[in-house]
Formats: structure tokens, sequence, C-alpha cells
């Protein structure tokens, strides 16, 4: 399978410089990334809007070694929060942010990450909207929980991700189905062992759903991050099936993919929220989403066949 040869990859300094160099790149970074400033992504964030679709703001980067990077990275959602206030798109747009982007993998990292991630949320919620903490690699995750629960005592809005791939995920579905919390499920992107993920797509299908299953009867704010249609087909039915409004729960997909179904869930009355990324430091958030899908990478494929 190419999945975790890629995922590889995305750890790699010499395929970071040979991908960046390759001709076609441009064009398909440009697919999946919004742009490299703040400036770039607002017309991205006002069409949204005009199209009755919301959005999630992610600005990429990896990496970080020293807690310098990490104040810039929360500087980075600083700025972009003044933007949306600014402009008033505050209700239509909200963060999510990577810890490994706020030092938590750094000496005392979760406690920087902590204190980084606070001001964000904080200024976030001042303008009416909130952040969701991504799920990254099965190591981090007992950090990124005991932050978001933290964050939660005054932010009770602050959502999380969870990945259906981990076994771990539906003890962790159950303790978080309660009443106010906010959940995004993914099937999950990073190279995980045997030992605490499902390697066949069927099981990881079958674990989302039970996930699904489980979020829906709950209490809390469901959030459906696929581009399967199959899943999102189950989505519906479970919601209809547990009594939930159109807008008690909502749909997520990644800027660049399946952007006729964006429009055809929001045209149905559904909340349809995009997944957009921005930023220069693209490289990982890039290979995730070719490990992702075999399409994109024959689409990534193409192009520099094209523009060689």
């Amino acid at each position: 399978m190419l999945g975790p040869v890629i995922l590889a990859a995305s750890r790699s300094d010499k395929m970071r410089r040979f991908i960046s160099a390759a001709p076609g790149t441009k064009q398909v970074v440009d697919r999946f990334i919004a742009g490299e400033t703040v400036d770039q992504v607002v017309p991205i964030i006002e069409d949204a809007a005009d199209k009755g679709l919301e959005v999630t703001l992610d600005v990429v980067g990896e990496d970080i070694t020293t807690p310098g990077q990490a104040a810039a990275a929360r500087d980075a959602y600083l700025e972009l929060i003044e933007r949306l206030k600014a402009l008033g798109l505050g209700a239509k747009a909200e963060m999510s942010v990577k810890l490994s982007m706020f030092g938590q993998a750094l000496d005392g990292g979760h406690e920087l990450a902590l204190a980084n991630v606070r001001p964000v949320v904080e200024a976030a919620a001042a303008i009416g909207t909130t952040v969701t903490l991504d799920a990254e690699d099965h190591t981090t995750l007992d950090s990124m929980f005991a932050i978001h629960e933290e964050l939660r005592k005054d932010f009770p809005q602050t959502g999380c991700v969870i990945q259906a791939y981990l076994f771990r995920t539906e003890e962790d579905a159950r303790r978080l189905a309660a009443a106010g919390s906010r959940v995004r499920i993914v099937k999950g992107a990073y190279k995980e062992p045997a030992s605490v993920a499902y390697q066949d797509k069927a099981e990881i299908d079958k674990a989302y759903v039970r996930i699904l299953k489980t979020l829906m009867e709950g209490k809390g704010y469901p959030m459906i991050g696929s581009h399967d249609p199959r899943l999102i087909a189950i989505a519906q039915e479970l919601a209809r099936k547990a009594g939930r409004k159109l807008d008690e729960y909502e749909f997520q997909m990644l800027y660049g993919i399946r952007s006729d179904e964006h429009i055809r869930l929001a045209a149905e009355g559904h909340r349809m929220r995009v997944y957009t990324a921005y930023g220069t430091d693209w490289y990982g958030y890039f290979m995730r989403r070719l490990a992702e899908k075999p399409a994109n990478l024959l689409f990534f494929g193409r192009s520099i066949l094209t523009k060689g």
C-alpha cells in the first residue's frame, strides 16, 4: 500500500526538498492549500459564506523545534482572528489547531502548548467563534485530551478530533459524547502501528460507523469529517434515527476536495464546513492529503509529468 510509504516520506527532509522542487508541485498544492497569507485566504472565506458554507481555518506548520517558533504559530492565529473580527466573519469561520505547532513536542511541551493555545481560544471566543484541537499521532493524544478538558472549563465550546482507526477511540467517543461537547470524527491520516490502530480499510469504516452512532446518540455536537458518500449517507440516517435536527450536527470536508458536494449538502439545509488550510509550511499537510486517497497521488503524478 502506498499510503504508509507516503506518510513516512512526509517526515523526510530529503523528500521534502525533492517534492518542493518538482515542476508540478505548485499546481497540486494550490488545490489543497488556500494560500500563503491571511490576505489570500480572506476572499475564500467570503466566497464560502456567500455559498452558505462555513469554514475552519488551519494555519499549516509542523516540525516546531523552538519555543520561539511555537510563539510565532500562536501569533499567526491571533493575526487571523484580528482579521476575522475586522471583517465580521467570526460567525462563519472557526479555527483548527495542531498542538504540535504550539510546542507540544518540546521539553515541558504540554504546559507550553496549553499556554500558547489558551490566548487563541480566548480571542476566538471574543469574536463569537471557537477552536477545534486537531488529533495527531497516538502518542500525543493524552496530552491533547487533557488540554481540551482544561480549556473547556472556561471555553466549553472548544472542540476536539477523534480518529476512527485507533482502538482507543470508541472509549474516547463515549466519554466525549456529553452535553456541550463538539467532536469531529475522521478516519485518521497518520501512520500508526497495528498495535494501536486498525490497518484494514473495511475495519476502519466499521469503527467509524460505530463511533458515529455513539456521537449521534449522545448529547454533544457531532462533526462528520468525511468525503465518503456511503459514510455521509449513513451519517444522515443515524442523525434521523437519533432525532437530530439539521443544525444539531455538521459535515466537514477538505478545501479542494468534492467541492460540488459541499454545495449540495448546504443546499439541502445541512451545516457544511470546509477545512481550509493556508500558510507557507505546507509539506506535511500536503503529503497526508496524498496518502489519504490514491486519486490525489495520481493527480500529482500527472501534474509532474505534464509540467516536467
